[in-house]
């Protein structure tokens, strides 16, 4: 048996901006879009679901009526070859709530919760994608053997469009930047 067989003919296509734009959101849910090609997104566990959302609402809450905090939804990070990401937990000016595509320059923080399955492209492949994007901050949530998870946080050099290491928070995180919060994440 060959890969052509055992792989779907939509998976071996390159997709582009224009064509991803027609698709409907259920067609656009669970997966992402790497360098034109369609990248499945594993179901995650019902405990991620639940971090990404505390921290979405947290988020929301402290961000004040500029930015607003969401789960679910694409950034447009490049559209040649096309590249989207669906991070956990998005941050982006709350005047772009209609504006579709969001990219990059809507985005002040994106948040990724790593589960099995997504740890190296959560820990490398999609840091280095936001940083060359220009998103100013990223965290990563790492899901702890104790239960209480632990956040690392990144904030960009502009110069080098890379992060810089911050700071990691055992379970409660608080922060000053981009703007001062303070979850307990542990509360699970």
């Amino acid at each position: 048996m060959t890969a052509e067989a055992v792989v779907p003919a939509w998976m071996r296509e390159h997709i582009t901006a224009e064509e991803y734009e027609a698709w409907s959101e259920a067609q656009c849910a669970g997966i992402e879009i790497v360098d034109g090609m369609i990248v499945i997104s594993p179901s995650v566990p019902v405990r991620h679901r639940r971090l990404a959302r505390l921290l979405a609402n947290a988020l929301d809450a402290a961000a004040g009526p500029d930015w607003n905090a969401d789960t679910d939804f694409d950034v447009r990070l490049q559209d040649v070859p096309l590249t989207n990401r669906r991070p956990d937990v998005v941050v982006y000016r709350a005047d772009t709530i209609d504006v579709t595509p969001t990219r990059p320059e809507h985005v002040l923080l994106v948040a990724e919760v790593v589960s099995p399955g997504s740890e190296t492209t959560d820990r490398i492949v999609k840091v280095d994608q936001y940083a060359k994007a220009g998103i100013g901050f990223y965290w990563r949530i790492e899901q702890a053997a104790t239960g209480v998870p632990l956040v690392y946080t990144y904030a960009l050099d502009p110069a080098t469009r890379t992060y810089r290491d911050g700071d990691v928070f055992p379970g409660v995180l608080e922060v000053a930047a981009p703007f001062p919060v303070k979850i307990d994440l542990g509360q699970m």
